[in-house]
């Protein structure tokens, strides 16, 4: 049986309407110990406990004790929805319909990133029904909302079954033409959210993908695409994080690639797992989308070198329990359509048109690693 409840995680300012609000909290449990916490900033994930081998529930998403962590300038996107259009819009324009629209340049100063400086994940979704199982958030995105065109009214639905499993569904309708590609950005690490590196470099990973997009040196797409036989970014192949981190370090900082996925259109499909043998715990990844975006956070900070090396000021990045995310600690595995669409006619075009309905469906399933299983068929996780 699975439980919702309700309780308050502090307040903040709206942003866009620049009033005082409370966000509000919700936990979902079941009772194979299993339990998801979720706040209307930016309808996002702040814990999730699944059990291991022993049946010990260990909080595996990285988070933030209150919503002040979350309104840091360094929250690298933990656990958030993010909208209107996720990862890179390059150049910060497209064109849609002979007319150039010019978005939010917050990357690099020349970009778009994960819809802008107040896209979806920073912005206060409404909550439009509380489930037996879940939660469904609301968000209206104004019409000229980070310089996109049309008013998008979008749902985000999260909820967990009796068996361990995490669905999250995304939906959106508009008034106008207008580009959505949405995705949830939750850190993960099976050892637990504090383990860090040494825990992450433990997991086991496979991805169901024959190539990744090709980008430039500032990790836009450029159209082209990188074929993954004899590539050393290559996952079909179960694959050792820590192992593979250490293949890839002269041709990247880590993983940080978008995988286009062997793909049905209209199913969900299994597409990727992982799994953490000293704990036990496995997870498989479904979606009816075609690409994965798997990246190890690099971009975090490095807590070896801080302190030895001149210079080094990056603000630390202090998440739940007090505990140091760090560079390598964790992984997001980010299922959506093809990053910089937009300005790509090889791409599969990302606008909605109004009468349509955007809809993205990713369940992530949880259960106990089998070391036999691997031999005896395509099931990984009990």
């Amino acid at each position: 049986m699975v439980c919702v409840t309700e309780d308050a995680f502090g307040t903040t300012i709206n942003p866009l309407t620049k009033k005082e609000v409370a966000i509000r909290r919700f936990t979902i449990t079941n009772d194979r110990r299993m339990s998801m916490q979720l706040i209307t900033f930016g309808a996002s994930i702040t814990s999730l406990k699944v059990p291991d081998s022993h049946g010990m529930a260990e909080d595996i998403t990285l988070g933030f004790d209150n919503i002040e962590g979350y309104l840091t300038e360094n929250n690298p996107y933990i656990g958030c929805s993010v909208g209107r259009v996720c990862s890179r819009v390059g150049n910060g324009n497209f064109i849609l319909d002979g007319k150039k629209y010019e978005v939010t340049k917050n990357f690099l100063g020349k970009h778009m990133l994960h819809g802008g400086t107040h896209g979806f994940s920073k912005v206060i979704w409404e909550v439009d029904q509380i489930r037996p199982d879940g939660v469904v958030f609301k968000f209206t995105s104004p019409d000229g909302h980070e310089g996109f065109p049309g008013e998008v009214v979008a749902t985000a639905t999260y909820t967990i079954t009796d068996d361990n499993c995490m669905r999250f569904c995304f939906e959106a309708t508009t008034n106008k033409p207008t580009p959505v590609n949405m995705t949830n950005h939750a850190y993960f690490n099976l050892a637990g959210h504090n383990a860090g590196k040494q825990g992450m470099a433990e997991h086991i990973v496979k991805i169901k993908a024959d190539c990744i997009t090709d980008m430039d040196e500032e990790t836009v797409p450029n159209g082209q695409f990188i074929s993954l036989e004899n590539h050393p970014l290559d996952l079909r192949k179960l694959t050792n994080v820590g192992e593979g981190l250490r293949k890839i370090s002269k041709i990247a900082k880590g993983y940080d690639h978008n995988y286009v996925l062997k793909y049905t259109p209209g199913c969900i499909e299994k597409q990727a797992k992982v799994f953490h043998p000293p704990s036990g715990r496995c997870m498989e990844i479904l979606s009816n989308q075609p690409c994965m975006h798997f990246y190890t956070a690099h971009n975090m900070p490095d807590l070896e070198k801080r302190g030895k090396k001149k210079g080094n000021t990056q603000p630390m990045i202090i998440g739940k329990g007090r505990s140091m995310y760090e560079k390598h600690g964790s992984f997001c595995m980010e299922t959506h359509w093809f990053p910089d669409a937009v300005n790509h006619a090889n791409f599969p075009s990302v606008i909605l048109s109004p009468g349509d309905t955007y809809q993205h469906v990713c369940l992530f399933r949880f259960g106990v690693y089998d070391p036999n299983c691997e031999r005896h068929g395509n099931q990984l996780c009990g």
